[in-house]
């Protein structure tokens, strides 16, 4: 493994206990400037694996907890009248960070929501005619409940779009559950990290890095052709984007690089194609009966599909 991805695996893991694939898919997400909807029953770590990256990392660490009556300037900012000379001044909002925890996002009203979009895609928020550029690295760490949709509101396709990843983290097993009890036991796991164990600018450089990694143009057809089978599938009314094929050729990268190799093989592909494209696709009527859910039809496209050499 690369050696600094190391340290922040180890950091991180100070915290949450076994799911070193959840934190390196994380991880990943990060070196590629993606976002991460973390989806999962409450309780299961979603808020601490935010912080506990974060401080890592030693970036800003922001959260908002996202209710209905949340605004967006919440999470843009606003700008406000200086009364001595009639100017308009920025105050920021809850964006200008590193780390953007958005808690329980699908609780938030739409208008909030969508205030999202630009942040996300863009790194910057237009506000008055000012554009202000989001601090490097930035990225969107947001959670919501699968199981209480009652009085939520639905993410849009196009919001889902935005997310480099979806993830969830699962129930702990036994004997990590008894380490969880044993940490909990002496106060907050996130004391555990006394310190960063690299910077912002460091996580700039390795971003950099994972851009020179090689991908084979017989790896590259085989993301294209999952991702063309998920629009000519009966199974979908919605398939994969253009962003779905870019962000999953960028994530390989990330994984070929996260384990310390200048090119990715097919391997990297199969491993990620989960996260990054599931959460992409709108399952027809037909898939829904026969699938129950988009990530059964990918493991099945990833089955079918002949692997590159």
């Amino acid at each position: 493994m690369q050696k600094d991805v190391q340290k922040i695996l180890q950091s991180t893991s100070k915290v949450i206990v076994g799911k070193d694939e959840t934190i390196l898919q994380t991880i990943i997400a990060m070196l590629c400037g993606g976002h991460v909807l973390l989806e999962d029953v409450p309780g299961v770590g979603k808020t601490q694996l935010a912080a506990a990256l974060s401080k890592s990392v030693g970036g800003v660490f922001h959260r908002i907890q996202l209710t209905p009556d949340i605004m967006p300037s919440d999470i843009t900012g606003y700008s406000i009248v200086n009364q001595k000379d009639g100017s308009l001044e920025y105050r920021e909002g809850a964006a200008i960070c590193n780390f953007l925890l958005a808690d329980e996002i699908n609780r938030a009203s739409p208008k909030v929501q969508s205030a999202l979009l630009e942040i996300m895609e863009e790194h910057q928020i237009s506000l008055d005619g000012q554009t202000h550029i989001l601090p490097t690295p930035f990225m969107v760490i947001a959670t919501q409940n699968p199981v209480e949709t009652y009085g939520t509101y639905h993410l849009p396709e196009a919001q889902m779009d935005r997310f480099f990843m979806k993830i969830s983290m699962g129930y702990p097993s036994l004997q990590e559950e008894m380490s969880i009890l044993d940490r909990n036991g002496e106060g907050n796991p996130i004391a555990n990290i006394s310190e960063p164990v690299i910077s912002t600018e460091e996580i700039s450089q390795l971003q950099q890095q994972v851009n020179a990694v090689q991908v084979a143009d017989n790896v590259k057809n085989y993301i294209i052709s999952l991702v063309h089978a998920t629009r000519e599938s009966d199974m979908t009314a919605l398939g994969v984007s253009p962003r779905g094929s870019i962000a999953c050729f960028k994530a390989v990268r990330a994984s070929a690089f996260v384990n310390g190799r200048k090119f990715v093989t097919p391997d990297d592909v199969k491993a990620l194609a989960v996260p990054v494209l599931a959460h992409r696709i709108l399952l027809s009527p037909k898939g829904r009966n026969a699938l129950n859910s988009p990530e059964t039809l990918i493991q099945q496209l990833l089955e079918s599909l002949p692997i590159p050499a």
